[in-house]
């Protein structure tokens, strides 16, 4: 039952399971964080982690790290950790590069499995997604055309049989929607098409399931719910079924059979690492380790029960002051952000901005969406709470109407 009390919310948060794990974080005081879905709070090990490796396995271990402290191999090892956060094997996930250039590869990869020419988009994704899928298709000779995945165009586009790719978000980044993994991809195979799923909004936020799926590709960033940091690296999934015949377009050393041989032809890599490219930001990867660290105790079940229990709360109170929200209500269809929407122009940015000023920080997606986001590692009811009380504030006062709200800042 949705708290309507902060004494209830208090209660549940004395009972939370999960709550051990938010002395885990560097929380600044005075903040209620509502944005890790877009940067991850700080893990308290992070910084020992990072200087650690700086200052002995490369300041003092120097180039013998690479094979004393597992540099060569962190692609996966860490991919390996990631593995169980997006139901894959260990063997299936590997790290490195950004979250675009992963998508690339996946891509072309995937067009490469397939007689067809058509990458079948989604409309209104993120737009790296739509900015890789068109540059993608374009070099491979092929077209992108999108689709509303929430309407029944998707069945009709899919029917049509020229998708050779379907690329979606698993969580839209605006609406919080979830999209449903298992019954998508089934569609798209029973037309003959390959799937390439986007994580960036899922992964440590809601269950994922990619082999059970039976999904083709995925990628997904480490710097939001899994708090890995700004520049973080990405992950790239490919199911097992295609390591043998996927080929990817950055055909670098590290994606090579036998690097050390030094040949001057390229032979893929067996198994996953034929997905790697170019040398580990291992600087990087020491953060992404120690949040890794932090998610190998979290029981998963617990953290999706969690986060439906705070944006029900924050819904529910949201509701109270008239605002919209855009994120389904139903918990099969929400992810772990709530978007709502305020019809006055301008006037969901100035709101952001206030919140902000009072220390609750979201953030803003143009033209008219609010954004906030719940990672129960280090969130608290309590803290939903006191942030929908500085929504009540803000929009029952007109605070957000002050001029100094409407100045935009180049990140929003």
């Amino acid at each position: 039952m949705t708290p309507t009390t902060r004494q209830e919310c208090a209660a549940l948060d004395a009972a939370d399971p999960l709550a051990p794990l938010r002395d885990e974080f560097v929380l600044p005081a005075g903040v209620v964080y509502l944005d890790g879905n877009s940067l991850g709070a700080l893990p308290r090990s992070t910084p020992g982690r990072v200087a650690d490796m700086i200052e002995r396995e490369w300041g003092q271990d120097l180039i013998r790290s690479w094979n004393d402290a597992g540099w060569w191999d962190k692609p996966r090892t860490l991919g390996a950790k990631v593995a169980p956060l997006v139901g894959a094997g260990p063997d299936e996930v590997v790290v490195g590069d950004g979250t675009s250039a992963n998508l690339f590869k996946c891509i072309v990869a995937a067009l490469g499995l397939s007689d067809r020419s058509v990458v079948l988009g989604e409309a209104g994704n993120f737009p790296t997604d739509l900015y890789v899928a068109e540059g993608a298709a374009s070099l491979a000779g092929a077209v992108q055309r999108r689709v509303d995945p929430d309407g029944p165009g998707l069945e009709r586009e899919l029917a049509a049989g020229d998708a050779a790719v379907l690329l979606l978000s698993h969580v839209d980044y605006r609406t919080g929607t979830l999209r449903d993994m298992p019954g998508i991809t089934r569609l798209a195979h029973e037309h003959g098409t390959l799937v390439v799923w986007d994580l960036c909004h899922s992964v440590g936020a809601v269950p994922v399931e990619l082999s059970a799926s039976g999904a083709d590709f995925a990628v997904g960033c480490t710097y939001k719910y899994l708090n890995a940091g700004p520049g973080a690296p990405a992950f790239l999934y490919a199911a097992r079924r295609h390591h043998a015949s996927a080929s990817q377009p950055l055909s670098g050393w590290h994606g090579h059979a036998r690097p050390f041989d030094f040949t001057g032809e390229y032979e893929p890599a067996p198994g996953i690492s034929r997905f790697l490219s170019g040398s580990q930001p291992l600087v990087a990867d020491a953060a992404l380790e120690a949040s890794l660290d932090v998610w190998a105790k979290a029981d998963l079940a617990l953290v999706r029960a969690k986060s439906l229990a705070m944006t029900d709360l924050f819904l529910a109170r949201a509701a109270e002051v008239g605002i919209t929200s855009v994120t389904p209500a139903e918990h099969a269809r929400r992810g772990s952000q709530v978007a709502l929407i305020e019809p006055e122009e301008g006037a969901g940015y100035a709101i952001v901005r206030a919140l902000i000023a009072r220390g609750v920080i979201g953030d803003f997606r143009a033209p008219d969406v609010m954004r906030f986001g719940f990672t129960p590692l280090y969130l608290r009811h309590t803290d939903v709470w006191d942030a929908t009380e500085a929504l009540h504030e803000v929009v029952r006062t007109g605070e957000w109407r002050d001029e100094r709200f409407a100045r935009r800042d180049q990140v929003t």
